[in-house]
């Protein structure tokens, strides 16, 4: 429950009345086996008019309870449903400061499966405590109380039956704890393996592999399933087990009673009251039992989140860091390793850039590309040395100004569901439709975009199916550029362009964003070979930095590169 503590403060009038509530209703409920032994007594004294008057205060007494119960309910629902969307929404705050390193701690699927499932069983037990489990001791004590003063001679047989049901609510409760834990750790595996069916449905049909993820899906569901039978099978055991110990009790208590009536005549009246307050008192301990043990997923569920809520994000900022007022970028030999590898993924890293110019990376596959411009916009931290952005180390610099000065247009283009206008606006909250137009020039999209009658407001559907491949990457680009930032990372993002479009991409950001600092990642050296300086990368080193035509004449490594791309591209012009 101390997940909850922040959030009480704003629902103490939703609370006090539902608590209020369940008060009255339970005190109701308690009054009725003792008027309803006193309508007995009053008939077998021939009354009518103490039936009569019982009767009314009995028909009150519903009333009363009813009308409670109900405000309960409201008042119960919307502090469990407020405070439940409470905590949800702290936890997506608490996600969005996440590094990278955080997101792939947790896993995707995982925090999905968090923010959903895990907060709805907060949800349901919040509703539970307000409900049954707070009526619980009130019945309990309350009809022990009242059960004793039915028939004293009688109390044992209390006792014999809240250690008897008591003891299987335990045994229950604490075997089937664990295995709520389990249903949340399936339910994640269950999840991840939809969404990753789901996202690569291309390549699993591609490859014909329906069968083999349906056999994979399948043993992943079925064990699910078998837990929760397992839970089941405790279930369909105990509540048998409670009617049976509850109904026994009884039948003894009315046969003891039975055998005191001849000298005890009084003891007949009493027995509607007592046997109906062994029954309150057997059911508030089976409900207790039952809502413990729905309590204990609820707690696993909190524990999940209360994970999220105390994680540190792996990269922290400064409050009072420094502004950054050019893109000017300097590597102070870093090396870099990512957690869990033994072999650094780049080391001894150094260059100077200057603001406005143009750089471009290349490099075999598993180079470090992507990780050297991923430390730029300080998506991870260097092993060791420093990153500096102009002249100010990341590690000092203030968060919003680096997010500011730097934009990452990375390959997989990922656009979001709503219209173009909106992806645009990530990159720039005010843009306009000049600002659009504008960014569009220089992305090459407006040919498209004009094509459409809504414009800028056309749709962008789920995961932008709608789109080509080009197409999201002009579109994203669009999105990098719009904001005219002091640092553009193209992380091979014109990979899905024609050579015509990549061209006038290149030739739009030199002349449009001429004080922008580029850094072109690409797998081509043609895409890079007009740029200011090139850095070369080889198994994580820096092994070459210069213009192109200085590093066909001193890098044996950018030479190699350049020599076998150009033969590859005469023998496809030859075909």
């Amino acid at each position: 429950m101390k997940l909850l503590k922040p959030y009480w403060k704003g629902y103490k009038l939703d609370l006090t009345i539902a608590i209020l509530m369940v008060a009255i209703s339970s005190i109701a409920m308690l009054l009725q086996p003792t008027l309803l032994s006193n309508i007995v007594q009053a008939i077998t004294d021939d009354n009518m008019n103490k039936v009569n008057k019982i009767g009314l205060q009995l028909l009150i007494l519903a009333v009363v309870g009813l009308i409670a119960g109900v405000v309960n309910t409201i008042f119960a629902a919307r502090a469990s449903q407020g405070m439940a969307a409470d905590v949800r929404e702290s936890a997506y705050r608490k996600i969005q400061t996440f590094s990278f390193a955080n997101i792939e701690k947790f896993s995707v699927g995982n925090l999905v499966v968090r923010l959903t499932n895990d907060v709805t069983q907060i949800q349901n037990v919040l509703m539970l405590v307000l409900q049954p489990l707070m009526r619980m001791p009130i019945l309990f004590i309350g009809g022990f109380i009242l059960a004793v003063r039915s028939i004293p001679q009688l109390w044992w047989i209390i006792i014999v039956m809240v250690v008897l049901v008591g003891s299987v609510a335990y045994y229950v409760a604490t075997h089937i704890g664990k295995k709520f834990g389990r249903i949340q750790w399936l339910i994640d595996k269950v999840n991840n393996k939809v969404k990753e069916n789901l996202q690569g449905v291309r390549v699993v049909k591609s490859f014909n592999q329906e069968k083999a993820e349906e056999k994979r899906f399948t043993n992943v569901s079925d064990e699910l399933k078998d837990v929760n039978v397992e839970i089941g099978y405790f279930f369909a055991m105990v509540m048998p087990a409670f009617m049976f110990i509850g109904q026994g009790l009884m039948v003894v208590a009315i046969f003891l009673v039975g055998n005191m009536v001849d000298t005890n005549p009084g003891l007949l009246a009493q027995v509607t009251g007592f046997t109906n307050y062994i029954m309150i008192i057997m059911n508030a301990i089976i409900v207790g039992g039952m809502m413990l043990s729905f309590a204990t997923r609820a707690l696993v569920s909190m524990g999940r989140i209360q994970e999220i809520m105390t994680a540190e994000p792996e990269l922290s900022y400064r409050k009072d860091g420094q502004k950054i007022t050019n893109g000017r970028v300097e590597f102070d030999n870093v090396s870099f390793t990512y957690e869990g590898e033994e072999k650094p993924t780049l080391q001894n890293i150094s260059f100077a850039t200057e603001s406005g110019q143009m750089i471009g990376i290349v490099g075999a596959t598993g180079s470090g590309k992507s990780t050297l411009a991923q430390l730029i916009p300080r998506i991870y931290d260097p092993t060791s040395g420093s990153v500096k952005i102009g002249g100010v180390d990341l590690k000092n610099v203030d968060e919003s100004s680096l997010r500011d000065a730097v934009a990452f247009v990375q390959q997989k283009a990922t656009l979001f569901s709503g219209t173009i206008a909106d992806n645009f606006r990530q990159g720039l909250s005010t843009a306009d439709e000049a600002d659009m137009k504008r960014a569009a020039d220089i992305a090459q999209a407006s040919e498209f975009i004009e094509q459409y009658d809504d414009k800028y407001n056309h749709v962008v559907e789920e995961r932008s199916a709608n789109y080509s491949g080009g197409q999201k990457q002009r579109l994203s680009i669009a999105r990098g550029v719009i904001a005219s930032p002091k640092i553009l990372i193209l992380d091979d993002s014109t990979s899905a362009l024609d050579a015509r479009s990549e061209k006038l991409v290149k030739e739009a950001l030199d002349q449009q964003l001429t004080d922008t600092t580029t850094f072109i990642i690409a797998e081509k050296v043609s895409s890079v070979i007009n740029a200011d300086n090139i850095i070369v990368l080889d198994e994580g080193k820096l092994v070459a930095y210069g213009p192109h035509d200085e590093l066909l004449q001193t890098s044996p490594v950018y030479r190699e590169i350049y020599e076998t791309q150009e033969a590859k591209e005469v023998r496809q012009d030859d075909k």
